[in-house]
């Protein structure tokens, strides 16, 4: 069988044909996401007067419910066990529901520390919570901390079905012989009479344990990131490679059914924004805490596995830095040619500079991961969410005041100046809704007595400060508390902004009113002026300092805006640039744009420049996005570069590539998103589903299955790609 790539070349084969059928029955047929759909979640519904409970008593029982009630397959031949089985859980719910209806949401946006488990076992972190249970005896901490201890209980109860379900079928095939001997199914048992239990003595009781506590998490609705999958698995590998317990050959199949089965959830079909978009990031390579390079057999049997499979469904992140040896980068191209999107690139030497910047110990910076997306977090210490808003919006409604045939600027110091200032009461708003929203009105920033929140009490157990606080996730329990402000549509606003100075200001050829008026009747009647202004000027993205400096005015503003709200409440309001996709959700909301768009028209992406404006190549767009002080977004500002199947080829491709990933560290970039794509091969598979189940797309933070995407998303990203650019340029 063959997977589908984008680049000319098959993908390697180096998985054993039982494992490829266990992922094309996954990617393919969609076994397993439509097996999850036709049990939708437990009901509630025969507990008397489960209405009437506290949240913490109906989690409590939930918990177990859904831990007593959910499926249990095995699949023969699996070298892992475990699923999340509900498909409830796919919607971001807990699959529980009362009355017809979901009980609670879940939580998305953070890496949970997984760590724990390998460190600890299950029943060390039992240890942990009954010594946090004494420390707080009596207090308001205890009813969350018992429910902890229910949520180990209902992991365990899960566990224990498990091993149960593969007793009988070694029992029934060894002593009845009515099942056929499965070799794998008897290891699974070995290793699940420890792990996760206990701590992990090899690579694959780790790669279980890792997998079945992360499975957990997933069935009772969650969608967390993994984190730093070579730290967390290398040195288990590398002990059981020194004694000879396995070979790199046999560690690949185990670390690729960790990655099938990751893929549970595809469904096929339209599912609006794409079927794969679980956020269950993994991050390989950087330094550790101590400064020294993590790269290790994990990195590498990873990358073959993202070579031999299109699975898109593990966004996975390169943390590369001025000194990064060149073999991994050789990997990185090798895989990023194939398309799909599913390797993107961290400057670690940027990221490092803007956390410590910020605040965080260099120790803790070292560490980081991210979270669904890109926004950069210290792993299983921080609770995380973001606010995104239009940037484009507050200059056409607030600033320019709906073109509104009165509003005038003398020069486009007051104009900017304006916009700013406007720019600076959607951040102060934004700040203090999420401070009444989080904390008592009554509290200080120091003390910060937070408002009640949802129970997320499985989530608690794998974020440190929860257990020793005795505060769930949502209430100030994790090390780090982070709500971070979005810029969105950037570009679009710099542009405007920009069309404005040239048109108006620079070059005199309207008044300010007059060109308002035009853009109040959206470019109507004036079809060469707005052909004038699509194709003269040099808009952002084209390495013009003219253009690009106002970017950068515009971050290094909005970055402080976010500073000034630090001290409001006990959480951190870091900046960072981002749109995921709701380009979508803004465009009927945003009027015509001084760049020559019509009203409503779906433009630019994250940091990235608005399509089709882009006209000098790659080194030119890193150039004009690394302009601004990246330094200062702290969570993130992701730049999208899309290139053309045929300018990857070969060995000057594989070339390229790493000039194009060391260019954006030297250039002082932060999160690079290359994808190879051909509007062409998109636009038939738009026609023609059937024959690209398995093409992957970037299409923000995410990788989507193209043909799963509803048409108005298919567009959007084939408008994104329709001007993919040379590396060599």
């Amino acid at each position: 069988m063959e997977f589908y790539t984008v680049y000319k070349e098959p993908r390697p084969v180096r998985l054993s044909e039982t494992t490829r059928q266990f992922a094309y029955e996954s990617l393919e047929l969609h076994t397993y996401g439509l097996e999850a759909m036709k049990t939708p979640a437990v009901t509630m519904d025969h507990i008397e007067g489960f209405g009437e409970l506290t949240p913490l008593e109906k989690e409590r029982l939930i918990l177990r419910e859904i831990a007593e009630k959910a499926p249990v397959p095995l699949r023969y031949g699996e070298l892992l066990c475990g699923g999340a089985r509900l498909g409830l859980a796919i919607q971001h719910l807990i699959p529980a529901t009362y009355g017809g209806n979901p009980v609670f949401p879940s939580i998305s946006h953070l890496t949970m520390q997984f760590s724990l488990v390998l460190e600890l076992g299950l029943n060390g972190l039992r240890r942990r919570v009954e010594e946090s249970i004494k420390l707080h005896e009596g207090g308001v901490e205890i009813p969350f901390l018992e429910n902890c201890l229910v949520a180990l209980d209902a992991y365990k109860i899960w566990h224990g079905r498990y091993v149960d379900a593969l007793e009988n079928y070694v029992r029934a095939a060894e002593e009845d012989g009515v099942l056929p001997p499965c070799p794998a199914f008897e290891k699974t048992l070995q290793n699940l009479r420890r792990v996760p239990m206990e701590p992990p003595t090899s690579f694959h009781e780790a790669v279980q344990s890792l997998w079945m506590t992360f499975a957990f998490a997933r069935l009772m609705g969650n969608w967390p990131g993994i984190g730093r999958l070579d730290v967390l698995l290398g040195k288990y590998l590398e002990e059981d490679l020194t004694h000879d317990v396995l070979t790199l050959n046999e560690a690949r199949e185990i670390l690729a059914h960790f990655f099938i089965k990751g893929c549970e959830w595809v469904r096929g079909g339209n599912q609006g924004s794409g079927d794969a978009q679980h956020y269950q990031n993994i991050v390989l390579g950087g330094i550790d805490k101590d400064g020294n390079e993590v790269t290790n057999a994990v990195t590498f049997l990873t990358l073959d596995i993202l070579e031999e499979l299109p699975i898109g469904d593990f966004p996975t992140t390169i943390r590369v830095n001025k000194h990064t040896d060149e073999a991994l980068l050789r990997r990185v191209a090798q895989v990023v040619r194939h398309g799909g999107g599913v390797l993107a690139i961290y400057n670690e030497d940027l990221v490092l500079e803007a956390m410590t910047g910020y605040g965080y110990p260099l120790s803790e910076a070292r560490k980081f991961a991210n979270d669904g997306c890109w926004e950069v977090q210290v792993p299983g210490k921080t609770y995380f969410t973001y606010c995104p808003f239009d940037s484009l919006s507050i200059l056409h409604h607030t600033t320019l005041r709906g073109y509104a045939d009165d509003v005038d600027f003398e020069n486009f110091d007051s104009l900017l100046a304006a916009y700013l200032g406007d720019l600076k009461g959607q951040v102060d708003a934004i700040c203090r809704s999420i401070a009444n929203n989080f904390i008592q009105a009554d509290a200080s920033a120091q003390d910060g007595r937070w408002r009640p929140q949802m129970p997320c009490t499985v989530v608690s157990l794998f974020e440190e400060g929860c257990i020793e606080k005795g505060r769930s996730y949502l209430e100030g329990g994790p090390v780090y508390n982070v709500i971070s402000p979005h810029i969105g549509g950037l570009a679009d606003t710099v542009n405007s902004l920009y069309a404005i100075k040239k048109l108006v200001f620079d070059e005199g050829r309207l008044t300010f009113g007059e060109f308002i008026a035009i853009l109040r009747e959206n470019w109507e009647g004036h079809e060469p002026l707005r052909q004038f202004v699509l194709n003269k000027y040099v808009y952002y993205g084209n390495d013009n300092p003219d253009c690009d400096g106002i970017a950068a005015k515009i971050l290094s503003a909005f970055a402080d805006f976010c500073a000034e709200n630090d001290g409001i409440c006990p959480i951190k309001f870091p900046a960072g640039v981002s749109t995921f996709g709701r380009q979508l959700e803004w465009a009927p909301h945003r009027l015509a744009s001084p760049h020559g768009r019509r009203k409503g028209e779906v433009l630019a992406a994250n940091a990235s420049p608005t399509p089709g404006t882009d006209r000098e190549g790659v080194t030119a767009m890193i150039r004009s996005y690394a302009t601004a002080d990246l330094r200062k977004m702290v969570t993130g500002a992701a730049l999208d570069c899309k290139l053309l199947p045929s300018s990857v080829e070969g060995e000057d491709g594989i070339t390229a590539l790493i000039s194009i990933m060391r260019g954006f560290v030297a250039e002082g970039g932060f999160f690079l998103q290359p994808d190879v794509a051909d509007a062409k091969v998109l636009h038939d598979a738009q026609r023609n589903p059937e024959n690209y189940q398995t093409l992957s797309v970037r299409v923000s933070g995410w990788n989507a299955r193209f043909v799963t995407l509803c048409k108005e998303w298919q567009d959007m990203v084939i408008a994104q790609n329709e001007g993919c650019t040379e590396p060599r340029k």
